[in-house]
Protein backbone atom coordinates (compact mmCIF):
# COMPACT_ATOMS: atom_id res chain seq x y z
CA UNK A 1 0.00 0.00 0.00
CA UNK A 2 3.17 2.56 0.93
CA UNK A 3 4.71 1.81 -2.71
CA UNK A 4 1.57 2.19 -4.20
CA UNK A 5 1.53 5.58 -2.62
CA UNK A 6 4.99 6.59 -3.34
CA UNK A 7 4.21 5.70 -7.03
CA UNK A 8 1.55 8.18 -7.42
CA UNK A 9 3.39 10.74 -5.81
CA UNK A 10 6.53 10.00 -8.28
CA UNK A 11 4.27 10.20 -11.44
CA UNK A 12 2.01 13.69 -10.11
CA UNK A 13 2.55 16.72 -11.73
CA UNK A 14 4.26 19.31 -9.71
CA UNK A 15 2.76 22.38 -11.21
CA UNK A 16 4.44 24.97 -8.42
CA UNK A 17 8.02 25.43 -10.63
CA UNK A 18 6.33 25.56 -14.12
CA UNK A 19 4.07 28.52 -12.34
CA UNK A 20 6.93 30.06 -11.15
CA UNK A 21 9.34 30.07 -14.45
CA UNK A 22 6.05 31.02 -16.15
CA UNK A 23 6.08 33.95 -13.86
CA UNK A 24 9.77 34.63 -14.29
CA UNK A 25 9.22 34.70 -18.40
CA UNK A 26 6.30 37.48 -18.03
CA UNK A 27 8.36 39.58 -15.44
CA UNK A 28 11.61 39.19 -18.00
CA UNK A 29 9.29 39.95 -21.07
CA UNK A 30 7.66 43.36 -19.17
CA UNK A 31 11.27 43.80 -18.21
CA UNK A 32 12.36 44.01 -21.83
CA UNK A 33 9.30 46.19 -22.89
CA UNK A 34 10.12 48.74 -20.41
CA UNK A 35 13.78 48.87 -21.46
CA UNK A 36 13.00 49.16 -25.20
CA UNK A 37 10.35 52.01 -24.05
CA UNK A 38 13.30 53.72 -21.80
CA UNK A 39 15.76 53.50 -24.73
CA UNK A 40 13.23 55.23 -27.41
CA UNK A 41 12.42 57.82 -24.46
CA UNK A 42 16.38 58.17 -23.96
CA UNK A 43 16.99 58.43 -27.70
CA UNK A 44 13.86 61.18 -28.01
CA UNK A 45 14.53 63.15 -24.98
CA UNK A 46 18.21 63.74 -26.13
CA UNK A 47 16.55 64.60 -30.09
CA UNK A 48 14.59 67.15 -28.10
CA UNK A 49 16.90 68.21 -25.75
CA UNK A 50 18.92 69.38 -28.98
CA UNK A 51 15.68 71.11 -30.16
CA UNK A 52 15.27 72.95 -26.69
CA UNK A 53 19.05 74.22 -27.05
CA UNK A 54 18.50 75.60 -30.49
CA UNK A 55 15.66 77.12 -28.63
CA UNK A 56 17.17 78.98 -25.67
CA UNK A 57 19.98 80.50 -28.57
CA UNK A 58 17.14 81.47 -30.58
CA UNK A 59 15.53 83.56 -27.59
CA UNK A 60 19.13 84.71 -26.51
CA UNK A 61 19.37 86.35 -30.13
CA UNK A 62 16.20 87.65 -30.05
CA UNK A 63 17.10 89.12 -26.59
CA UNK A 64 20.08 90.68 -28.28
CA UNK A 65 18.84 91.64 -31.75
CA UNK A 66 15.95 93.42 -28.70
CA UNK A 67 18.79 95.20 -27.00
CA UNK A 68 19.83 96.83 -29.99
CA UNK A 69 16.67 97.87 -31.17
CA UNK A 70 16.46 99.68 -28.05
CA UNK A 71 19.68 101.43 -28.09
CA UNK A 72 19.20 102.20 -32.27
CA UNK A 73 15.87 103.63 -31.27
CA UNK A 74 17.56 105.77 -28.29
CA UNK A 75 20.06 107.18 -30.91
CA UNK A 76 17.20 107.46 -32.87
CA UNK A 77 15.49 109.87 -30.22
CA UNK A 78 18.68 111.80 -29.54
CA UNK A 79 19.16 112.65 -33.06
CA UNK A 80 15.69 113.91 -33.50
CA UNK A 81 16.11 115.84 -30.46
CA UNK A 82 19.28 117.10 -31.86
CA UNK A 83 17.39 117.84 -35.08
CA UNK A 84 14.93 119.71 -33.02
CA UNK A 85 17.05 121.80 -31.40
CA UNK A 86 18.74 123.09 -35.14
CA UNK A 87 15.92 123.69 -35.99
CA UNK A 88 15.45 125.77 -33.10
CA UNK A 89 18.73 127.97 -33.64
CA UNK A 90 18.03 128.13 -37.37
CA UNK A 91 14.72 129.77 -36.51
CA UNK A 92 16.25 131.61 -33.94
CA UNK A 93 19.06 133.07 -36.39
CA UNK A 94 16.69 133.73 -39.31
CA UNK A 95 14.70 136.04 -36.48
CA UNK A 96 18.49 137.85 -35.84
CA UNK A 97 18.74 138.05 -39.78
CA UNK A 98 15.73 139.59 -39.94
CA UNK A 99 16.22 141.95 -36.99
CA UNK A 100 19.48 142.89 -38.48
CA UNK A 101 17.75 143.10 -41.98
CA UNK A 102 15.03 145.92 -40.32
CA UNK A 103 18.46 147.62 -38.74
CA UNK A 104 19.87 148.11 -41.72
CA UNK A 105 17.06 149.41 -43.44
CA UNK A 106 16.63 151.96 -40.54
CA UNK A 107 20.06 153.06 -39.91
CA UNK A 108 22.34 153.86 -42.81
CA UNK A 109 25.13 154.55 -40.84
CA UNK A 110 24.99 151.04 -38.97
CA UNK A 111 24.93 149.83 -42.99
CA UNK A 112 28.24 147.97 -42.54
CA UNK A 113 27.92 146.79 -39.19
CA UNK A 114 25.08 145.30 -40.13
CA UNK A 115 26.21 143.50 -43.64
CA UNK A 116 28.97 142.05 -41.58
CA UNK A 117 26.57 140.82 -38.33
CA UNK A 118 23.95 139.21 -41.77
CA UNK A 119 27.66 137.94 -42.88
CA UNK A 120 28.22 136.18 -39.66
CA UNK A 121 24.47 135.15 -39.52
CA UNK A 122 24.68 133.90 -42.99
CA UNK A 123 27.42 131.71 -42.48
CA UNK A 124 26.38 130.23 -39.01
CA UNK A 125 23.21 129.46 -40.52
CA UNK A 126 24.83 127.56 -43.48
CA UNK A 127 26.90 125.27 -40.70
CA UNK A 128 23.06 124.87 -39.14
CA UNK A 129 21.90 123.83 -42.24
CA UNK A 130 24.72 121.40 -43.18
CA UNK A 131 24.77 119.69 -39.61
CA UNK A 132 20.81 119.24 -40.03
CA UNK A 133 21.09 117.58 -43.21
CA UNK A 134 24.05 115.84 -41.75
CA UNK A 135 21.27 114.72 -38.39
CA UNK A 136 18.46 114.12 -41.40
CA UNK A 137 21.06 111.39 -43.13
CA UNK A 138 21.69 109.83 -39.56
CA UNK A 139 18.10 109.24 -38.92
CA UNK A 140 17.35 107.65 -42.50
CA UNK A 141 20.21 105.79 -41.75
CA UNK A 142 18.55 104.48 -37.93
CA UNK A 143 15.62 103.88 -39.50
CA UNK A 144 16.59 101.55 -42.29
CA UNK A 145 18.87 99.23 -40.08
CA UNK A 146 15.67 99.24 -37.52
CA UNK A 147 13.72 98.15 -40.23
CA UNK A 148 16.80 95.70 -41.09
CA UNK A 149 16.30 94.49 -37.24
CA UNK A 150 12.68 94.46 -37.14
CA UNK A 151 12.93 91.66 -40.36
CA UNK A 152 15.47 89.48 -38.59
CA UNK A 153 13.61 89.43 -35.61
CA UNK A 154 10.38 88.22 -37.56
CA UNK A 155 12.48 85.67 -39.39
CA UNK A 156 13.82 84.63 -35.88
CA UNK A 157 10.16 84.17 -34.43
CA UNK A 158 8.83 82.36 -37.61
CA UNK A 159 12.02 80.01 -36.93
CA UNK A 160 11.43 80.02 -33.10
CA UNK A 161 7.18 78.79 -34.01
CA UNK A 162 8.63 76.18 -36.76
CA UNK A 163 10.82 74.68 -33.85
CA UNK A 164 7.91 74.80 -31.24
CA UNK A 165 5.65 72.65 -34.25
CA UNK A 166 8.61 69.81 -34.52
CA UNK A 167 8.87 70.20 -30.68
CA UNK A 168 4.96 68.72 -30.75
CA UNK A 169 5.39 66.44 -33.48
CA UNK A 170 8.04 64.50 -31.96
CA UNK A 171 5.93 64.53 -28.41
CA UNK A 172 2.93 62.70 -30.29
CA UNK A 173 5.31 60.30 -32.16
CA UNK A 174 7.02 59.64 -28.84
CA UNK A 175 3.34 58.62 -27.50
CA UNK A 176 2.95 56.98 -30.29
CA UNK A 177 5.69 54.88 -30.67
CA UNK A 178 5.02 53.75 -27.11
CA UNK A 179 1.94 52.73 -27.73
CA UNK A 180 2.67 50.49 -31.01
CA UNK A 181 5.64 49.41 -29.14
CA UNK A 182 3.36 48.04 -26.46
CA UNK A 183 0.80 46.26 -29.27
CA UNK A 184 3.60 44.86 -31.24
CA UNK A 185 5.00 42.90 -28.48
CA UNK A 186 2.17 41.88 -26.71
CA UNK A 187 1.59 40.25 -30.68
CA UNK A 188 4.43 38.65 -30.21
CA UNK A 189 4.02 36.95 -27.00
CA UNK A 190 0.76 35.68 -27.72
CA UNK A 191 2.02 34.40 -31.16
CA UNK A 192 5.41 32.65 -29.08
CA UNK A 193 2.78 31.36 -26.81
CA UNK A 194 0.50 29.83 -29.17
CA UNK A 195 3.32 28.51 -31.19
CA UNK A 196 4.96 26.84 -27.96
CA UNK A 197 1.51 25.51 -26.77
CA UNK A 198 1.61 23.77 -30.67
CA UNK A 199 5.17 22.44 -30.33
CA UNK A 200 4.47 20.85 -26.89
CA UNK A 201 1.24 19.28 -28.16
CA UNK A 202 3.16 17.52 -30.83
CA UNK A 203 5.89 16.61 -28.19
CA UNK A 204 3.31 15.35 -26.47
CA UNK A 205 1.93 13.02 -29.13
CA UNK A 206 5.18 11.79 -30.11
CA UNK A 207 6.86 10.90 -26.87
CA UNK A 208 3.84 10.48 -24.65
CA UNK A 209 4.32 6.50 -24.44
CA UNK A 210 7.81 7.59 -22.24
CA UNK A 211 6.99 8.09 -18.39
CA UNK A 212 10.34 9.74 -17.44
CA UNK A 213 9.49 12.18 -20.45
CA UNK A 214 7.09 15.02 -18.95
CA UNK A 215 5.85 18.47 -19.02
CA UNK A 216 6.07 20.75 -16.24
CA UNK A 217 4.82 24.32 -16.45
CA UNK A 218 6.33 25.56 -19.78
CA UNK A 219 9.30 23.36 -19.81
CA UNK A 220 9.62 19.92 -21.64
CA UNK A 221 11.40 17.50 -18.86
CA UNK A 222 14.02 14.64 -19.65
CA UNK A 223 15.05 12.20 -17.36
CA UNK A 224 18.61 12.26 -17.28
CA UNK A 225 18.39 8.20 -17.68
CA UNK A 226 16.53 8.91 -20.76
CA UNK A 227 19.67 10.20 -22.32
CA UNK A 228 22.60 9.45 -20.70
CA UNK A 229 24.14 7.06 -18.64
CA UNK A 230 25.25 7.85 -14.84
CA UNK A 231 27.87 10.32 -15.22
CA UNK A 232 28.11 10.73 -18.46
CA UNK A 233 28.27 13.17 -21.30
CA UNK A 234 27.59 11.61 -24.10
CA UNK A 235 23.82 10.72 -25.52
CA UNK A 236 22.78 6.57 -25.79
CA UNK A 237 20.93 5.42 -28.53
CA UNK A 238 17.71 5.77 -26.59
CA UNK A 239 18.27 9.00 -26.01
CA UNK A 240 19.24 9.80 -29.93
CA UNK A 241 16.60 8.35 -31.04
CA UNK A 242 13.71 10.65 -28.99
CA UNK A 243 16.25 13.62 -29.79
CA UNK A 244 15.40 12.75 -33.59
CA UNK A 245 11.55 13.26 -32.41
CA UNK A 246 11.75 16.60 -30.77
CA UNK A 247 14.30 17.61 -33.93
CA UNK A 248 11.74 16.54 -36.68
CA UNK A 249 8.91 18.45 -34.40
CA UNK A 250 11.40 21.77 -34.21
CA UNK A 251 12.04 21.58 -38.09
CA UNK A 252 8.07 21.19 -38.28
CA UNK A 253 7.39 24.58 -36.33
CA UNK A 254 10.31 26.71 -37.71
CA UNK A 255 8.56 26.29 -41.27
CA UNK A 256 5.74 27.91 -38.94
CA UNK A 257 6.64 30.49 -37.04
CA UNK A 258 7.14 33.95 -38.84
CA UNK A 259 11.14 34.94 -39.17
CA UNK A 260 10.13 38.00 -37.28
CA UNK A 261 9.51 36.10 -34.36
CA UNK A 262 13.30 35.78 -32.83
CA UNK A 263 12.77 32.67 -30.71
CA UNK A 264 15.04 30.24 -29.44
CA UNK A 265 14.70 26.51 -27.70
CA UNK A 266 16.84 26.55 -24.37
CA UNK A 267 18.03 23.26 -23.24
CA UNK A 268 18.75 23.59 -19.71
CA UNK A 269 20.98 21.00 -18.08
CA UNK A 270 20.40 19.95 -14.28
CA UNK A 271 21.93 17.70 -11.63
CA UNK A 272 21.43 16.25 -8.35
CA UNK A 273 23.30 16.91 -5.17
CA UNK A 274 25.64 14.19 -5.73
CA UNK A 275 29.35 16.02 -5.71
CA UNK A 276 31.09 14.25 -8.14
CA UNK A 277 34.76 12.61 -7.19
CA UNK A 278 36.77 15.17 -8.88
CA UNK A 279 39.42 12.85 -10.79
CA UNK A 280 37.69 12.15 -13.76
CA UNK A 281 37.22 14.72 -16.67
CA UNK A 282 34.30 16.74 -14.88
CA UNK A 283 35.15 18.54 -11.72
CA UNK A 284 31.84 19.21 -10.63
CA UNK A 285 28.28 19.14 -10.92
CA UNK A 286 28.36 22.49 -12.81
CA UNK A 287 30.23 21.08 -15.46
CA UNK A 288 28.07 17.56 -16.41
CA UNK A 289 25.29 19.88 -16.55
CA UNK A 290 26.76 22.40 -19.06
CA UNK A 291 28.34 19.62 -20.84
CA UNK A 292 25.09 17.49 -20.96
CA UNK A 293 22.62 20.18 -22.27
CA UNK A 294 25.47 21.02 -24.85
CA UNK A 295 26.04 17.57 -26.02
CA UNK A 296 21.68 17.70 -26.74
CA UNK A 297 22.06 21.19 -28.37
CA UNK A 298 25.07 19.92 -31.08
CA UNK A 299 22.79 16.63 -31.69
CA UNK A 300 19.78 18.55 -32.43
CA UNK A 301 22.15 20.77 -34.89
CA UNK A 302 23.33 17.05 -36.45
CA UNK A 303 19.68 16.24 -37.27
CA UNK A 304 18.95 20.06 -38.90
CA UNK A 305 18.27 21.83 -36.37
CA UNK A 306 19.89 26.10 -37.32
CA UNK A 307 22.28 27.09 -34.85
CA UNK A 308 21.15 30.17 -34.06
CA UNK A 309 17.31 29.01 -32.78
CA UNK A 310 19.28 27.02 -29.59
CA UNK A 311 20.88 27.86 -26.30
CA UNK A 312 22.95 25.55 -24.35
CA UNK A 313 22.61 26.31 -19.81
CA UNK A 314 23.67 24.55 -17.02
CA UNK A 315 22.40 24.64 -13.75
CA UNK A 316 24.48 22.38 -11.40
CA UNK A 317 21.91 20.84 -8.68
CA UNK A 318 20.93 24.41 -7.72
CA UNK A 319 17.35 24.81 -9.18
CA UNK A 320 16.06 21.24 -8.14
CA UNK A 321 12.48 19.96 -8.66
CA UNK A 322 12.01 19.40 -5.52
CA UNK A 323 14.34 19.03 -2.23
CA UNK A 324 17.31 16.12 -2.58
CA UNK A 325 15.85 14.44 0.66
CA UNK A 326 15.24 10.88 -1.45
CA UNK A 327 16.72 9.02 -4.24
CA UNK A 328 13.24 9.12 -6.42
CA UNK A 329 13.88 13.03 -5.82
CA UNK A 330 17.23 12.82 -6.85
CA UNK A 331 16.10 10.87 -10.02
CA UNK A 332 13.70 13.73 -10.77
CA UNK A 333 16.09 16.58 -10.33
CA UNK A 334 18.53 15.03 -12.67
CA UNK A 335 16.79 16.19 -16.12
CA UNK A 336 17.05 18.12 -19.39
CA UNK A 337 14.78 20.88 -19.84
CA UNK A 338 13.65 22.07 -22.86
CA UNK A 339 11.75 25.73 -22.80
CA UNK A 340 10.51 27.57 -25.99
CA UNK A 341 11.15 31.52 -25.71
CA UNK A 342 12.17 34.46 -26.60
CA UNK A 343 15.48 35.59 -27.74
Amino acid sequence: MALARSRRRAAGVDYWPGFVDALSTLLLAIMFLLSVFVLAQFLLSREITGRDQVLNRLNAQINELTQLLALEQSDRQDAEDQLQGLRASLAAAEDDRSRLQQLLDAGAGQDEEARSRIGALSGELEEERVVSQRALSQVELLNQQIAALRSQIGALEAALDISEERDAEASAKIADLGRRLNVALAQRVQELNRYRSDFFGRLRDILSDRENIRIVGDRFVFQSEVLFSSGQTEINAAGREELAKLAGALLDLEEEIPDEIAWVLRVDGHTDDIPLSGTGRLRDNWELSTARATSVVKLLIEEGVPPNRLVAAGFGEFQPLEPNASAEARDRNRRIELKLTER
